[in-house]
């Protein structure tokens, strides 16, 4: 089967899966967004709701999250992974939004990666879901079922970025998105993987892919 052939079959199955995926980080606005996609990075959406209610009554405005001292943003990210280094960039970002944009945060890519703790992934996920412009964010549910069901054979996340932009139309990209990273947490595991019984893997898998699981 062509490339182009199965990411049409795989995308007309998660439609059907997943016609209005919801954004599983809870937040309010674009900067409570944007908080909550960096403090995700190695830890689950699930910790993220945990801890973010707590942060966003201590601090729902860049002026406000500016105001707190990182020791107090640790404590309360105390429990989420890499909360050293996250509660710096919280408090950086707080104060670049303040200082260099009026407290809004940018509708543009370039001047979201230049805020502390914001990679293109994170930017992605704010252009797309905050925002509504089309942007793939590759987290690493998608990094690997996009390797496994054959749609690029890369490992680095950009380049793989580039191969699912080009093989769907711009108008998927948000919610493709979305319907990846739910089908890969509830259908698709990383480990042990029953890839025979999965309603992609079944078919769209390689036969290594299959072996190795």
């Amino acid at each position: 089967m062509k490339r182009a052939e199965k990411a049409e079959r795989i995308g007309a199955q998660l439609r059907h899966l997943y016609p209005d995926p919801a954004i599983p980080l809870d937040h309010r606005d674009p900067f409570t967004l944007l908080v909550a996609v960096v403090l995700s990075a190695q830890t689950t959406d699930k910790k993220v709701n945990e801890v973010t209610p707590r942060l966003f009554a201590r601090a729902p405005t860049p002026e406000a999250m500016a105001g707190l001292e990182i020791d107090e943003i640790r404590s309360i990210i105390r429990e989420i992974g890499l909360a050293p280094q996250k509660a710096k960039s919280l408090r950086g970002l707080a104060e670049a939004l303040v200082r260099d944009h009026g407290s809004v945060v940018p509708r543009d890519h370039d001047a979201l990666v230049r805020l502390p703790g914001v990679g293109r992934k994170t930017a992605n996920v704010v252009m797309a879901q905050a925002f509504g412009v089309p942007a793939f964010a590759v987290d690493t549910h998608i990094l690997r079922l996009a390797k496994r069901w054959g749609l690029s054979k890369h490992a680095d996340p950009d380049r793989v970025e580039r191969d699912l932009c080009a093989l769907y139309p711009k108008e998927e990209w948000n919610r493709m998105h979305l319907q990846i990273i739910y089908f890969g947490r509830e259908h698709c595991p990383a480990l042990r993987h029953d890839m025979e019984a999965c309603p992609v893997c079944s078919w769209a898998a390689s036969a290594r892919a299959k072996r190795e699981g």
